[in-house]
């Protein structure tokens, strides 16, 4: 690589079930880092079992940044992400160390790389609307309405992908404006601009095996009282299915599973599926990211690598 005289940061993405968090730890026992949290459900305390939040005793010897943040009464966005991600750079910089981003949220990743738009904020009547329509015709139904109003950003969502639909619609109504043209119109303040970055992201080669470890995963959630843990959030009162929190994927399911919507079984089988279309939706903006390197978790032929060796990689790339 050709010296920079730009402070380092490193980006390390990849799919739900991929691995990254331990790979992050382990690089953090071989370079000068500081880890700063990805997750747009990290950032909420009492989200644990069903985010897959590191534990006390990992995040005791690997603090990260940006876990434990917000109340799940709160609406956590892209754009307090990106203030409070700079602003956690800038710190770790000061200290003479490396920011290392890790995480599977890829709008806040984009947000640091392309800006945010200055957007009109939330309308809760506009979206208490866009919402019950929702619940009678289905987000592919407006999902639908929103390719009409903003098609370039209806085309990066899953037909069912309800928070940023509902966005999309919501800022369409409030500015007569597609989302997708007031990003783009509006300055781009770039962290490339400020840091040497380096991004990689740990991919799988066979997408049945990241599939089976999401469920797998999923399950053993279950097992270590993720139903307990929902059960409690519902029991506080004051939290309900429309928040960012509990919209998080596993925690509706879980929530729909304790209202009686779902039976266990169907609970199960739409929180992994759920997630596996997270993996999906994660992978397809991979896809097409500039300026990455990927890591993969096996060989050409099938054989699973071992973490030395995936560690190793990345070294050589971020040297």
């Amino acid at each position: 690589m050709l010296y920079s005289a730009l402070p380092k940061a490193i980006f390390l993405m990849g799919p739900t079930a991929s691995g990254k968090t331990d790979l992050a730890m382990a690089l953090a026992d071989r370079l000068p880092v500081a880890l700063i949290s990805v997750d747009s459900a990290l950032v909420y305390r009492g989200l644990d079992i069903g985010s897959a939040k590191p534990s006390a005793s990992e995040l005791a010897r690997y603090p990260h940044r940006l876990i434990d943040i917000c109340d799940p009464s709160e609406a956590y966005s892209a754009g307090r992400f990106r203030e409070d991600a700079r602003a956690a750079m800038e710190e770790i910089v000061a200290a003479g160390k490396i920011p290392l981003l890790v995480g599977g949220t890829m709008l806040y990743f984009r947000a640091l790389l392309e800006g945010m738009a200055q957007l009109p904020e939330a309308d809760p009547a506009v979206r208490a609307e866009i919402e019950a329509r929702a619940a009678r015709e289905g987000w592919p139904a407006l999902h639908a309405e929103l390719a009409v109003v903003d098609p370039e950003l209806a085309s990066e969502l899953h037909p069912n992908h309800s928070v940023r639909i509902e966005r999309g619609l919501e800022v369409y109504r409030l500015t007569g404006v597609p989302l997708s043209r007031l990003r783009r119109e509006q300055a781009r303040d770039s962290v490339a601009d400020h840091y040497d970055l380096r991004q990689l992201a740990l991919l799988p080669r066979d997408r049945a095996l990241l599939h089976g470890r999401i469920e797998a995963r999923f399950r053993r959630m279950l097992e270590l009282g993720f139903v307990d843990e929902v059960r409690w959030l519902r029991e506080r009162g004051d939290l309900h299915e429309g928040l960012p929190a509990i919209r998080a994927v596993g925690y509706r399911q879980v929530w729909q599973y304790l209202e009686g919507k779902l039976s266990y079984d169907e609970m199960v089988d739409a929180g992994v599926a759920a997630t596996r279309q997270l993996a999906k939706r994660q992978l397809t903006w991979l896809r097409g990211w500039p300026d990455l390197a990927g890591i993969y978790a096996q060989e050409v032929g099938g054989r699973l690598r071992k973490n030395d060796e995936i560690l190793a990689e990345a070294l050589k790339f971020l040297a």
